[in-house]
């Protein structure tokens, strides 16, 4: 899409015992529909850039398609707003446990139970030991992914996300939405057919359930946050071979599973 991903705005701001006009950069946001065959899928509000990659990765995590194959054409039709997603292959299941959403920025998909149908069939245990990393790699690829957050520095108002390996970043993504960040990861792994078994995600939010879900879904056995995790999500990483590590910050970190992927 070429709508901008920000904007400026005069705002009024207020500082030791000053008010002063200035102009400020706001972040920018869309709600994009998806259209599978013609049919509704799902709304989903995000920072207007590698949609494609956005729907791909989605309707991946989703199960709606088992790989970037089933997907015959993709378009964007962005006067009205809409991808057009046109599928030769549908999972025959994702009717069965799947209505129409519409996806906040703020709350994920809404869930009323912390696990659907789909998740159990998506999401990936690892099984054995593929990649693992020092705990100076740790700080390495959070300070590489948060120098490169752009967006963030000048808005605040966008959660970043990265793929790394043993050798650096391999790509970034932001989205005003947490889970749309990943899924941008993922759309473009799949359509660029990049090995992900190696990969490990770098994330500047919360490690909620979901996102620990996104991360098994991807596939990567690793995952380094900034922020906290939450209790389901490490009970999850437990019993899906995940390492968590999170509060990367200076010059301390938590490991809070698997950590036998962590070199000290």
């Amino acid at each position: 899409m070429t709508k901008p991903t920000n904007v400026k705005r005069e705002i009024l701001r207020f500082g030791n015992g000053n008010l002063n006009r200035f102009e400020d950069t706001i972040v920018t946001e869309y709600p994009v529909t998806v259209k599978i065959n013609g049919r509704e899928f799902v709304t989903i509000v995000c920072t207007p850039e590698y949609i494609e990659d956005l729907v791909v990765g989605f309707l991946a995590s989703e199960g709606v398609i088992r790989k970037y194959e089933d997907i015959e054409e993709i378009w964007v039709e962005e006067k009205d707003g809409f991808v057009h997603v046109k599928v030769n292959n549908i999972n025959p299941y994702y009717q069965n446990f799947q209505h129409k959403r519409y996806i906040t920025s703020c709350c994920g998909s809404s869930r009323q139970g912390f696990v659907f149908v789909n998740d159990a069939m998506t999401a990936k245990k690892m099984e054995g030991i593929r990649v693992t990393l020092s705990v100076d790699g740790c700080f390495e690829l959070m300070n590489n992914m948060q120098a490169s957050a752009t967006t963030f520095h000048n808005t605040g108002g966008v959660h970043n996300c990265a793929l790394g390996d043993l050798n650096g970043m391999v790509l970034g993504r932001m989205d005003i939405g947490r889970h749309n960040a990943l899924d941008k990861i993922f759309g473009y792994c799949l359509r660029n057919q990049i090995f992900v078994g190696d990969k490990i995600v770098i994330f500047s939010g919360r490690i909620s359930s979901e996102i620990l879900l996104k991360v098994a879904k991807i596939g990567c056995e690793l995952v380094l946050s900034k922020s906290a995790p939450t209790e389901l999500a490490l009970q999850l990483a437990e019993q899906l071979g995940i390492t968590t590590v999170g509060f990367i910050r200076s010059q301390s970190l938590n490991v809070y599973t698997h950590p036998e992927r962590i070199i000290i």
